[in-house]
């Protein structure tokens, strides 16, 4: 099991849009697939249509952008916050940082769009 180190930005950073056409999920590195826990013993599951962090929080997979590695997601109706609006999450790789191996930020999480996002 893979860990992960947990990183949540409380205000949407710079401007993240982008021209790169965005990859259909399904095209997600395999190593962002299965059940992880951060360094804060936050337990998260990702898989091509959603991301998880339990016991309640989802995140609806729209999109992924392999080149600038983010995701747009659709925040689940049953969220305890920003419930039904959208969010940016940027992953991050590692190195020397064993046992984690990459992170995500949530760079945007109230957007009311996903081309906001």
């Amino acid at each position: 099991m893979y860990k992960i180190y947990f990183t949540l930005l409380l205000s949407v950073m710079v401007s993240c849009r982008s021209t790169n056409k965005l990859d259909r999920v399904n095209t997600i590195p395999p190593d962002l697939v299965g059940n992880f826990k951060d360094d804060y013993g936050i337990s998260y599951t990702m898989n091509n249509k959603e991301f998880v962090q339990h016991p309640g929080t989802k995140y609806h997979l729209i999109s992924y952008n392999k080149e600038k590695q983010y995701f747009i997601a659709r925040n689940d109706d049953k969220n305890p916050g920003e419930a039904g609006l959208y969010s940016r999450i940027d992953i991050m790789y590692f190195q020397n940082m064993q046992p984690y191996v990459w992170g995500f930020c949530l760079t945007a999480y109230k957007a009311r769009t996903k081309e906001e996002a």
